[in-house]
């Protein structure tokens, strides 16, 4: 089983590319879900965030408000960590699970973490191979504000509560330019996954020699 870490600045067009790996066969296992699901009602996550947090945190049905929370976790980097403590091991746990799934339905499958915060937890040696999706702060700024609705203060926030842009660089096996065309970065992730399927060709014919 070949395992990559996918990474990049928010609004630097990560999703693009996991949809795209998604597309040419690859598992991707997306730890943004995954969140989800550790903090979903009736979950120990979601009753732990609330016991640090407090009921404010709570929509009117009873599930997380991630509004409510990201303007307490975005502005206070304490908060964030409490909120990173809680939920981080529940995503290890939960992203596991899906990678042997998948390796026991093909030990051979191709197994993408796409992983916001890859840096940040420092957990990029876990993997084969580190792609990162590149683009500078200012223009991942423009973007949330333009495509997400958010204030430049907002946006300023969630760019500078990540990684900055040389850390993540520093770990990166691949750099993808997020700078263009969604077409652009599409064509570049099909060269990466022509580069991945020779590295895991390689690596069976390898085995294979030992056995023989």
């Amino acid at each position: 089983m070949f395992r990559m870490g996918l990474t990049g600045g928010i609004a630097a067009g990560k999703s693009v590319v996991s949809r795209r790996l998604d597309e040419l066969g690859a598992v991707v296992v997306d730890h943004d879900v995954l969140a989800r699901e550790a903090v979903a009602p009736g979950s120990v996550g979601l009753a732990e965030v609330v016991e640090a947090f407090g009921d404010q945190v709570l929509a009117g049905d009873g599930s997380l408000d991630r509004p409510a929370l990201g303007r307490l976790v975005f502005a206070d980097r304490g908060a964030r960590s409490r909120l990173e403590g809680i939920v981080h091991p529940q995503v290890r746990r939960l992203a596991a699970e899906r990678e042997a799934a998948a390796g026991a339905a093909d030990p051979r499958a191709v197994v993408v973490h796409d992983v916001p915060l890859l840096v940040e937890t420092g957990h990029a040696d876990r993997y084969h191979l580190v792609a990162v999706v590149d683009a500078p702060a200012e223009q991942r700024v423009r973007r949330l504000v333009t495509g997400r609705s958010l204030t430049e203060a907002e946006a300023r926030a969630r760019v500078e509560a990540q990684a900055g842009d040389d850390e993540r660089r520093a770990v990166a096996d691949v750099l993808l330019d997020g700078t263009g065309t969604e077409a652009g970065l599409r064509a570049q992730v099909d060269d990466l996954w022509a580069r991945v399927a020779t590295e895991v060709a390689q690596e069976l014919d390898a085995e294979e020699d030992e056995r023989a």
